[in-house]
């Protein structure tokens, strides 16, 4: 399976571990009109949770169909996250958004952006949500409500691992403040759009 993909403008890459608001920071960017942007819909074959919407939020598959377009190439990168749950970055998104004029946003796991941020190169900004600590993290998942508690605990194990990857990023961004980690965001992806194309 190829990854290759063209670049064909700035794109931005918001990666965290489950709980540490990484979505909440991705909703109030897209709302920003003056930032030009579109949501890159991944694809996945978990179950949607609450009122997330088939095409909208995800684009929702059972693994079997899932292979296949792995198989066919149409993704850019994909990664089994948890056993049995994969998610991935189809190429025809970035095509989507691109031929539109808007620069494509990814909501993705950590892995994920990781491999994004080596295969789009430096016209891709790369954020790092995290929480102040793990237990804050915990704290989050619990009161989120959507998830039993060994899943929580499953995902928090999982973010110990996952912060080692923050170095792969361009920058970090410590949700303590809602408020003050979305005008982070804001700066930093203002700051690269201002940047001559690489």
């Amino acid at each position: 399976m190829s990854s290759e993909i063209q670049v064909r403008g700035k794109s931005l890459i918001v990666s965290a571990p489950s709980g540490s608001g990484k979505t909440t920071i991705v909703r109030h960017l897209l709302a920003d009109r003056s930032l030009s942007l579109g949501f890159s819909v991944s694809a996945t074959t978990r179950q949607p949770r609450g009122a997330e919407q088939d095409g909208v939020d995800y684009h929702f598959m059972d693994s079997v169909a899932f292979q296949q377009r792995v198989a066919a190439g149409d993704f850019i990168e994909w990664e089994e996250v948890y056993p049995g749950r994969c998610y991935g970055t189809l190429k025809s998104e970035l095509d989507r958004l691109w031929s539109s004029g808007l620069i494509p946003v990814f909501d993705i796991d950590v892995v994920g952006g990781a491999k994004l941020r080596q295969l789009l190169g430096p016209s891709a900004l790369a954020l790092f949500i995290r929480t102040p600590s793990i237990d804050t993290l915990r704290e989050r998942l619990v009161l989120r409500g959507t998830d039993a508690p060994e899943v929580i605990e499953e995902r928090v194990a999982k973010a110990a691992e996952e912060w080692t990857y923050a170095p792969q990023f361009d920058h970090e961004v410590v949700n303590d403040d809602l408020e003050v980690a979305c005008a982070s965001a804001t700066a930093l992806l203002k700051e690269h759009l201002t940047q001559a194309p690489a």
